[in-house]
């Protein structure tokens, strides 16, 4: 782009196109909107932000467990983004399939991926693949309402084990352990409610491959556990082992000293004779274990019947190492949730060993390692699977950054009409949704929630349902671009 061009002026706005409207897009395109060269009136943009579902937000939609409190915040602070008219949105999208990156090129003259990760990554033992072994991210999507899962799950097992120690192995564990009756104040479809209400599970067992204070989970993760009712969470003593890199992070960080003295502090308030418990559900909390097997047996093949773990040691850096005991928990279900993977974007260059899309601070490589020209990436696409949802806006502000910096050298959009990619659309015959369809469908999902409260309920219980969310895909896309018809 030559400095002679009038790309980037009123007359010619510079034209950003975002896939992914999760947290990662939506920052982006928010700190791109309010750029210091655009605040100064130096540079014009126009974004639109693309998304494979109907509906906006991404993992804060489909990969974050509805019980969590923090969410209403988060949400509604990208509602505010998006709902200032400044950047459009366009649902039902699919990269790849409804539209591809020579289209994109065509329209706009810089592209930012912002697909995130929602795979499982690996779990490599015997046996990962028997019947009762599951994914983690999977559970996530289904007890989330994703429109691409089944709307089915198996929830057949007693006793259940959760591999991992991060935030959605909590997440998991708790949804797993939790009544359903008291998910109800929450916005899960009819059908998850009805999965977890018929569960007979009685133990879940969350394992972990090294100490209390190595876990990677927070605080706020680890108190909501103990928000549920009707279930205790059991520790174990031998699981206690902290060497000195622990004490090191107990004195120097906040968040693992508190971790550590809420773990210490229910373990020393728990009955020695267990069987004093009396909840009809048990959590336990194991440290120091590590995968070694899934297995079947006789009266069961084919299907989980139970897990072996070696025992782990400390082994004064933090890390864990084997000892050689090996120990067997009779489940019925196993979860893996060790982590999150990135899925290869059409066209676009990928680390099949890090799930990433190979970049340079957000500038998209190729496969020799050059930078493609317009194209960039942020978020977990980017940068892996790591850090809590606040720390995607420095990630985005580190892209954004970058293509300023590029916007001189970008190859000029050849078809920049911000109508242009709607009829493009219109003539394959996407039913793409718009943010006003995501408002019609967000006021749907409320009045839901009104209805059933006002009915005394919702499945013979009394609570107030805020919002009811709506799984089909086809349903979700009839109610956003019908409610937009209406108000035509």
């Amino acid at each position: 782009m030559s400095s002679s061009t009038s790309v980037g002026s009123a007359e010619r706005p510079l034209r950003v196109a975002v896939v992914g409207s999760g947290p990662a897009g939506v920052y982006a395109a928010d700190i791109l909107t309010k750029s210091e060269a655009v605040k100064s009136g130096e540079l014009t943009v126009s974004i639109d932000l693309f998304d494979r579902y109907p509906a906006p937000y991404g993992l804060i939609r489909y990969g974050v467990a509805p019980d969590h409190p923090r969410i209403k915040g988060i949400v509604n602070a990208l509602h505010k983004v998006l709902d200032r008219g400044d950047i459009r949105f366009f649902g039902n999208v699919d990269y790849g399939t409804d539209i591809s990156i020579e289209d994109l090129r065509t329209h706009y003259d810089a592209v930012i991926f912002a697909t995130g990760a929602i795979k499982d990554a690996d779990l490599n033992i015997p046996g990962i693949e028997l019947d009762g072994s599951y994914g983690g991210a999977d559970f996530v999507s289904w007890y989330d309402g994703h429109p691409d899962v089944a709307r089915e799950w198996p929830l057949d097992a007693k006793e259940i084990a959760v591999i991992g120690n991060g935030n959605v192995a909590l997440d998991v564990a708790r949804v797993l352990s939790k009544h359903a009756d008291d998910l109800l104040v929450s916005e899960i479809p009819d059908n998850v409610y009805a999965g977890l209400k018929n569960s007979p599970v009685t133990d879940v067992h969350v394992f972990g491959r090294r100490g209390p204070a190595q876990v990677k989970f927070t605080p706020l993760e680890l108190r909501e556990l103990s928000h549920s009712k009707d279930v205790d969470i059991i520790l174990y003593a031998e699981d206690f082992e902290f060497d000195e890199e622990s004490d090191r992070l107990i004195q120097s960080n906040n968040q693992v000293k508190t971790m550590v003295g809420t773990l210490t502090n229910w373990i020393a308030e728990q009955p020695e004779d267990l069987s004093e418990l009396t909840a009809s559900r048990r959590l336990h909390l194991h440290f120091l274990h590590s995968p070694v097997e899934i297995y079947d047996d006789a009266a069961t093949p084919g299907k989980v019947a139970g897990m072996k773990f070696e025992r782990t040691e400390l082994d004064g850096t933090g890390n864990a190492r084997g000892t050689g005991e090996f120990v067997d928990y009779p489940v019925q279900a196993v979860y893996r949730s060790i982590g999150y993977f990135g899925s290869a974007l059409p066209e676009i260059e990928f680390d099949h060993k890090k799930g990433v899309v190979p970049n340079d601070g957000g500038r998209v490589l190729d496969a020799a390692g050059t930078h493609v020209p317009g194209i960039y990436a942020t978020g977990w696409i980017k940068r892996g699977p790591v850090g809590l949802i606040g720390h995607t806006k420095g990630d985005a502000l580190e892209t954004v950054t970058y293509l300023l910096e590029d916007r001189e050298n970008l190859p000029v959009a050849a078809v920049p009409e911000a109508d242009a990619v709607v009829e493009l659309l219109d003539a394959r015959g996407v039913k793409f949704t718009s943010w006003e369809g995501w408002l019609a469908l967000d006021a749907h999902e409320l009045a839901l929630g009104a209805a059933a409260t006002e009915a005394g309920g919702s499945h013979g219980v009394e609570v107030k349902r805020e919002r009811i969310k709506v799984v089909p895909r086809e349903d979700m896309v009839a109610i956003s671009r019908d409610g937009v018809a209406a108000n035509v």
